[in-house]
């Protein structure tokens, strides 16, 4: 009986259809985004003998067929259209539709070597609600900028009503996802160990839980690069370019940076020597606060791999959990 290698299929997401192409191959197929074609999907995909299929992010109207592609035990790979960009560019690939987009995402599917493990399904619908959460956090600081500019103060009194009705919303919505959260006892441990850094509030505890599912199975160096707080060198030749964060986690990174600024004058003894000495030394603002934040998530990595609270004694370096 001849042996089948393993074919690798690529996903252009569409709000209403979903584009699929096989690597090596010239049939392509088109369903729409619905679970009536996502089973057409599935059954195609299974009659090619497709074992991984490459989709590329798009606004999360990727998730449902993710999800079900998951659930039937298909190895999904989900890339950033920055990757995508960057394989085209490298192969020099500059027409675009739909139809080269999926043969695309198939290339750069088979082209993967390292296949990271599936994050834990329930924490989906708690990614959902956070971005909530973080967007009625949005809302409120245009309203507040609205204050500032308008001096109609009928106009104001409108606004402040909004911002206590979003307030309120906030806090009930994250109460509520807290509730889910520790209906799940690994995941009420977990939450209970990063809240147990000194700085790392509640609503910030969440969103390092939800945003980065891997804390406590990663090194210290994929859990900054992860959350977008990791120091690149920017250097050529003779030339010493300043060290810049780029990439990763964007919501988790706007979490951690905000928590530093309370945690690094305030909460967290280690942070706040760590700000002082680095200002102290002609480090920007921003930057010592960037430098805050990933420490601070450091921290919170440590303490979840040990599977012990915080202590107010440095922490041993984190370590990679098999």
């Amino acid at each position: 009986m001849a042996k089948h290698t393993t074919s690798c299929a690529g996903i252009d997401t569409g709000k209403r259809k979903l584009d699929v192409a096989i690597a090596g191959c010239r049939e392509p197929l088109q369903v729409m985004n619905t679970p009536e074609g996502h089973q057409a999907l599935l059954a195609w995909l299974r009659q090619q003998r497709v074992k991984r299929v490459g989709i590329e992010a798009s606004g999360g109207y990727e998730q449902p067929v993710v999800a079900e592609l998951r659930r039937k035990r298909f190895v999904v790979v989900v890339f950033q259209p920055a990757q995508v960009r960057a394989y085209a560019k490298f192969h020099l690939q500059r027409a675009k539709n739909d139809k080269i987009d999926a043969a695309l995402i198939a290339a750069c599917t088979a082209a993967v070597r390292k296949i990271h493990a599936a994050p834990d399904p329930r924490l989906l619908p708690f990614a959902e609600q956070l971005t909530m959460i973080d967007q009625i956090g949005e809302d409120i600081a245009r309203l507040k900028n609205r204050i500032e500019s308008c001096r109609n103060v009928g106009i104001n009194k409108l606004w402040h009503e909004d911002i206590a009705r979003l307030e309120q919303r906030e806090k009930a919505v994250l109460k509520a996802l807290v509730a889910s959260i520790r209906k799940h006892p690994d995941l009420a441990k977990r939450l209970a160990l990063i809240n147990s850094v000194d700085g790392i509030g509640l609503p910030t505890a969440v969103a390092i839980l939800v945003r980065l599912p891997e804390i406590g199975q990663l090194t210290r160096e994929q859990a900054v690069a992860l959350a977008g707080l990791a120091p690149y060198d920017d250097d050529s030749g003779d030339q010493v370019g300043v060290r810049h964060i780029e990439g990763g986690r964007k919501r988790l990174r706007r979490a951690l940076y905000t928590a530093s600024l309370a945690a690094s004058f305030r909460w967290n003894p280690q942070l706040i020597q760590l700000y002082q000495r680095l200002t102290a030394a002609g480090k920007e603002h921003k930057r010592a606060l960037v430098a805050c934040a990933r420490k601070m998530l450091i921290f919170a990595n440590t303490v979840v791999a040990r599977g012990t609270p915080w202590c107010d004694e440095p922490p041993v370096r984190s370590f990679s959990v098999s």
